[in-house]
């Protein structure tokens, strides 16, 4: 646990954080359901509790749904819109067809639907249940700025503008420019995949024929290495097979980046942010201070949270589909 003083400081600063961007954007704020709908968290809070008692992926899923969400068209809950005969929506492009967990956020809004109808919005319930997950697995807590509202546009096609695992550093600092992040929000905001787990379809480019003069990876541990080739054998039959990117997968810790810096990471563009100067530094940080982490990772979840904020959306009745 951390110290005091520096309990005090985090939450100080996360205060300030908040007021900033509260100031910047009038339609988020952390009181925003006091009057309208006071029980809202806590509603999803229990919602998140018992799907993830059930199944240990739920955390992992729902705090990939959140940056899934925000990346593609900002945070509007676009990414819970089912396809229609007409269009082919979010959820089933290639990036998002591993998913699931959409039942969790379908309770969430059933039950506050009964006790505050057309109140809360799929996009804020996303916001909190990835609050909620991290801070249920062991890491930081922090003021959900919400008044989100739903997006009524969903598109498969455009899940190709998010950062896929085998990016460089280049490449990943110029994607979260984009949405307004910067590089220690990049580092930050990917040690969320200490919750994760990649089937091998994306990773096994690093283990076979993966240049002219190397089979395998240069970067990865070559004993690690090995490890991921039984796993992921080629040819690979088992569509389930894979590996979890952080060994203490079912915890929210700075383990991520300890596996990064012994040449273990999982995926290219994870073990690129230890090889470039620019985030090199950080990487490190991270790994040898687990409060540091925590601290940046909770100022970068808010910020995220306010890239592309709908203004003039709707509230769902039904998060998979538009009023």
């Amino acid at each position: 646990m951390a110290p005091l003083s520096l309990q005090i400081i985090f939450s100080a600063t996360i205060f300030l954080l908040l007021l900033t961007i509260s100031q910047s954007n009038a339609t988020l704020g952390a009181n925003y359901y006091d009057q309208t709908c006071p029980q809202a968290e806590d509603i999803i809070y229990q919602a998140v509790r018992n799907a993830s008692s059930y199944d240990p992926k739920v955390p992992a899923r729902l705090l990939r749904m959140f940056f899934h969400d925000c990346f593609i068209r900002g945070c509007d809950a676009s990414v819970l819109l089912d396809s229609t005969p007409g269009n082919k929506a979010e959820k089933d492009g290639p990036p998002n067809v591993s998913l699931r967990a959409f039942y969790v956020i379908d309770d969430a809004k059933t039950k506050l639907e009964k006790s505050c109808p057309r109140t809360v919005s799929c996009a804020d319930i996303v916001a909190i249940a990835a609050r909620d997950v991290v801070a249920m697995s062991g890491g930081p807590h922090w003021n959900v700025l919400k008044g989100r509202k739903d997006g009524r546009i969903s598109r498969a096609n455009e899940t190709i503008n998010l950062p896929a695992p085998s990016f460089n550093t280049s490449q990943l600092i110029q994607s979260f420019a984009k949405r307004g992040l910067g590089m220690k929000d990049l580092v930050a905001l990917s040690g969320g995949h200490t919750l994760g787990f990649s089937h091998c379809s994306s990773f096994e480019a690093r283990l076979h024929n993966f240049s002219a003069v190397h089979d395998t990876d240069p970067s990865l541990n070559a004993v690690f290495a090995e490890s991921l080739k039984k796993n992921c054998p080629k040819p690979n039959r088992d569509s389930n097979a894979g590996q979890f990117l952080d060994p203490t997968s079912l915890v929210f810790d700075n383990n991520y980046y300890k596996q990064i810096v012994a040449g273990k990471g999982v995926f290219a563009s994870d073990q690129s942010l230890l090889n470039d100067y620019r985030t090199g530094w950080i990487v490190k940080a991270f790994a040898n201070d687990q409060a540091s982490f925590f601290w940046e990772f909770a100022a970068s979840m808010i910020k995220l949270g306010n890239v592309g904020v709908q203004e003039d959306g709707e509230v769902r009745l039904n998060c998979r589909a538009v009023n």
